[in-house]
């Protein structure tokens, strides 16, 4: 498939360095004598313009760094800064407005809304907003990740792969500093999976979309720049990747999976 590069065009301050920044940060659930730590005093920056993909045994804090990193989490201690704004010193209203602008999600679930159209699903974030959105934005979005002949087709009249990639541009409609991803290909077949993190990949790369993702397969965390490895809420390794196309990476990944789960 042959894809032509469309930018994804809007007004930014001048950008900071890290994308996100995590600063000591720890997250408890519940109280007493079942307190569970789900993140023990994790320092971390991402850079902007990188890909990362977050790795650990069940139950590591994964899926709960993701979630504080994007304020949809509020930590039990420390600080996060999200595209150079410290989200702890903002009230749910500010957090909620700042994610709209700031932050994009993609889920193992497409959540595409059936009766509408590829276009009607990119246009939500706006919508939910009570924001006008131009048919530019919204075909430069989906042009983007390859279905700019997509865009009134539901979600039944798409594969599963479609789908997601219409899931990929409505996060990116709004430009956001960093896509969070968790689990995105989980529901997908092996090669329609390759062709999700392609994109992923291509959006990194062309359009320096700071990525973010939470992954349990090794294949698909070699298409990242590093993989970072929790376990027990802490920072239990780091690897930088080449991204060779011999899929060794992967089985390196993979590697280092097993002694964490040993």
């Amino acid at each position: 498939m042959t894809t032509t590069r469309h930018t994804l065009t809007t007004t930014r301050q001048p950008p900071v360095q890290d994308a996100v920044e995590l600063h000591g940060v720890r997250k408890v659930h519940g109280a007493d004598g079942r307190r569970v730590t789900a993140l023990d005093g994790i320092s971390i920056a991402f850079p902007r313009g990188t890909f990362t993909a977050i790795m650990g045994p069940s139950g590591s804090g994964k899926s709960t760094l993701l979630q504080c990193a994007a304020g949809l989490e509020h930590p039990t201690d420390g600080r996060i800064v999200l595209g150079g704004v410290d989200i702890g010193r903002q009230n749910e209203r500010e957090r909620t407005e700042f994610r709209r602008d700031h932050v994009g999600f993609v889920f193992q679930a497409f959540n595409l809304v059936e009766s509408l159209t590829a276009a009607r699903n990119v246009e939500l974030p706006f919508r939910f907003a009570g924001r006008r959105v131009g048919r530019e934005q919204v075909a430069n979005a989906l042009s983007a990740v390859g279905l700019a002949d997509r865009a009134g087709h539901r979600p039944s009249e798409l594969s599963g792969g479609q789908q997601q990639r219409v899931a990929l541009a409505r996060a990116l409609v709004t430009r956001p500093d960093v896509l969070f991803a968790d689990e995105p290909t989980g529901a997908l077949d092996t090669v329609t999976s390759r062709e999700v993190l392609r994109m992923m990949r291509m959006l990194v790369d062309r359009e320096g979309q700071t990525t973010l993702m939470v992954t349990h397969d090794p294949v698909a965390a070699a298409v990242a720049d590093v993989v970072v490895f929790l376990k027990d809420g802490r920072i239990a390794d780091r690897m930088p990747l080449g991204r060779h196309a011999d899929g060794s990476d992967a089985t390196a990944i993979a590697t280092r999976m097993a002694r964490l789960e040993a």
